[in-house]
């Protein structure tokens, strides 16, 4: 196995992540919950911690602001997570979940932060096009933070350019339009199934509806490999080389929090080790699958993902 190229994960969003659980969710009365669980939260985050978690190593640049930013930071520390928080001017902001305990139904809820300024932009980018490894892995997932342009990730990867980083997008909404609409020659990019049907304006109802749009990114030139989800079913990789489908194991699902950041995650690492691009898709469905066990906030954890890899199965499309 080759040794693991540098990881670096840009979070421009990111999130104290709260989880409890409470007996039944009604309106009306006051519910009381049990002792709430906090991770550190956001789609880079997330990916940091799963390369972590599965015994790999990547630095996390996340913006932070206020007393949830000083959280924030603490408990990636305590996750000993190596972190260069980029201080910003909005607060960060918060997640919670409540899972019925009456039905297992989770109910999400996700707060907006705070505007952003140029200011903070300039420090945001400024502090990445310093960090981005040279010819290692960039990974920019999650959302971006309010006031920050829409195309902040597209100038992430024209800044960073002459480092040759392998940069990996997985983003949503209008972040997702402009990586779409001004094609940069990504490594990766990743879309789930509602983005995908979001960003083509159709439905992506069948496998071939998905291998379609994935086949129509690449050849436009937005990623050299495209990945799209579809759910349950599995996941999807198209490359001008490659056509795989990876199915994951029958699991019970207890929390689909930070699913797909694990399959981030662990794809990029199994990359960042040189594995076969089909091996890297296997990881990252078992990263998912492993996820979705979990309680909560709860991210996979190494023994688990091996586990859930030898029941995966890859076929060729």
């Amino acid at each position: 196995m080759h040794p693991q190229s540098d990881i670096l994960t840009i979070t421009l969003n990111p999130a104290v992540d709260l989880a409890t659980n409470v007996s039944q969710v009604v309106a009306g009365p006051k519910l009381r919950c049990a002792i709430p669980r906090y991770d550190p939260g956001g789609g880079g985050v997330n990916v940091a911690r799963a390369v972590c978690k599965l015994g790999g190593t990547a630095r996390a640049i996340v913006a932070v602001g206020g007393a949830m930013g000083d959280l924030l930071i603490d408990l990636l520390a305590a996750e000993d997570i190596p972190t260069l928080p980029v201080a910003v001017s909005g607060e960060t902001r918060q997640s919670f979940a409540v899972t019925d305990d009456s039905t297992g139904a989770q109910f999400r809820f996700s707060v907006p932060g705070q505007r952003l300024d140029a200011k903070d932009a300039h420090q945001l980018l400024t502090a990445i096009t310093e960090q981005a490894p040279k010819d290692g892995f960039v990974v920019i997932s999650g959302s971006i933070a309010p006031g920050l342009p829409a195309d902040f990730q597209r100038q992430i990867v024209a800044a960073i350019a002459p480092k040759g980083a392998r940069v990996i997008i997985d983003t949503w909404g209008p972040a997702l339009d402009q990586v779409i609409a001004h094609p940069t020659a990504l490594h990766l990019l990743r879309v789930d199934q509602k983005e995908a049907a979001e960003a083509a304006a159709r439905p992506m109802t069948t496998v071939a509806d998905s291998l379609a749009l994935a086949a129509e990114l690449v050849e436009r030139g937005v990623a050299k490999t495209v990945v799209t989800g579809r759910g349950a079913e599995g996941s999807i990789l198209v490359s001008a080389e490659h056509r795989f489908f990876c199915h994951p194991p029958m699991v019970e699902a207890r929390s689909a929090i930070g699913a797909g950041d694990a399959f981030v995650g662990a794809m990029t690492f199994a990359l960042a080790r040189g594995e076969a691009p089909q091996h890297a898709l296997q990881w990252g469905v078992a990263a998912a699958s492993a996820t979705v066990q979990t309680e909560g906030t709860a991210l996979c954890e190494q023994d688990q993902a091996q586990a859930c890899f030898d029941l995966c199965r890859t076929e060729t499309l």
